[in-house]
């Protein structure tokens, strides 16, 4: 289908994320084009286009899917239409990349992990957790060499007042047919915290609430019910002793926190997401930067990285759909404990 010289690109859904990463970061790459769009709207889709030189916008997502014209989908809808847009773009013989979260819940991404099995001759990208690009081969290296000694916890934290506001409308976030078991950012970031240690834990507990039930449906225009929690406390256990923790909140005003910890017995790594910046405190002594040479930095690769296992078959690294099916196992299993009021869950392998 694509040769080195073209490769053309449809877009499903192409909000802030696709406008600010992926049509730029595709249109940078000779021979691609995207030749494609639809949004939620055929209106939407039009000024998206006009604002990028797209040539064509579709009446809807399987337009896209269906069409001779399309070698490869960039999928950037919520997280409800993953799964179903996924299984019918690799049906029609397109490869795949899709926005983060993989899904809704770990039932959609088992379709399609299988689609893409099925399919196996066609690339199936996740947008992988950009946070920390540029320090996770560092962190893998130093955790490698055992350099933090044996590891003891990892913790996570994430806290904003982005829903303290009872009457702001109802977030896509907080929707639970939109975004499925997803809550808050505890996907993204433990996708994260999974590439640097390559597990997961035998258990994990979720405990959470729901501070404002109902909230005014931008979509709808009618009420709408909160689904997924506003602040959201994580426990998990590992096979070896290791401790998770992880607090997630959008009901936390003031500066918030935004970090990661691996904790050992020689030392402490601390990622400053908020500040890009990784430190390193050895047990007795002072917490110091990691310095990262330029050289080492990864930076942003998505669009580069999936156009290259299209033309060369370079394997997908960031992120397979097998990471992804890990992440919503782990995401399920803690949604099944804040529904069950915060009992210990055990992590399906």
């Amino acid at each position: 289908m694509a040769t080195q010289e073209r490769l053309r690109i449809g877009l499903i859904g192409a909000g802030a994320n696709t406008r600010l990463r992926h049509l730029p970061g595709f249109q940078a790459l000779p021979g691609v084009e995207v030749v494609m769009v639809a949004n939620r709207s055929e209106a939407s889709g039009r000024a998206v286009a006009k604002a990028f030189g797209i040539p064509k916008v579709a009446g809807s997502w399987r337009e896209v899917v269906e069409s001779p014209e399309v070698d490869a989908v960039c999928i950037g809808t919520w997280p409800n239409l993953h799964a179903e847009v996924t299984v019918a773009a690799l049906d029609a013989g397109k490869h795949v990349l899709t926005e983060a979260r993989m899904a809704r819940n770990a039932a959609e991404a088992r379709a399609m992990l299988a689609a893409a099995r099925r399919h196996h001759g066609r690339v199936c990208q996740i947008v992988p957790a950009p946070f920390t690009l540029d320090f996770d081969t560092r962190i893998q290296d130093l955790l490698t060499k055992k350099t933090l000694g044996d590891l003891r916890e990892v913790s996570m934290a994430h806290t904003n007042a982005l829903f303290s506001d009872a009457t702001a409308p109802l977030h896509w976030r907080q929707s639970e047919e939109r975004s499925g078991c997803n809550m808050l950012t505890f996907g993204i970031y433990y996708e994260t915290l999974r590439r640097w240690l390559h597990r997961d834990p035998a258990e994990v507990l979720g405990e959470g609430a729901i501070h404002t039930a109902e909230r005014p449906d931008p979509e709808t225009g009618r009420p709408g019910r909160v689904g997924t929690p506003d602040s959201l406390t994580v426990l998990g256990r590992y096979a070896d002793g290791v401790r998770l923790a992880g607090h997630f909140s959008a009901v936390e005003p003031g500066r918030g926190r935004n970090e990661l910890r691996l904790n050992g017995s020689r030392a402490g790594l601390r990622m400053d997401l908020e500040a890009g910046k990784l430190w390193l405190a050895e047990v007795g002594g002072e917490e110091k930067e990691v310095p990262l040479p330029e050289e080492e930095r990864r930076g942003w690769q998505v669009e580069a990285d999936f156009v290259d296992s299209i033309r060369r078959g370079t394997a997908v690294r960031l992120t397979t759909f097998e990471e992804g099916m890990r992440y919503m196992l782990v995401t399920e299993a803690v949604w099944k404990s804040w529904k069950a009021g915060g009992l210990w869950r055990v992590v399906e392998r």
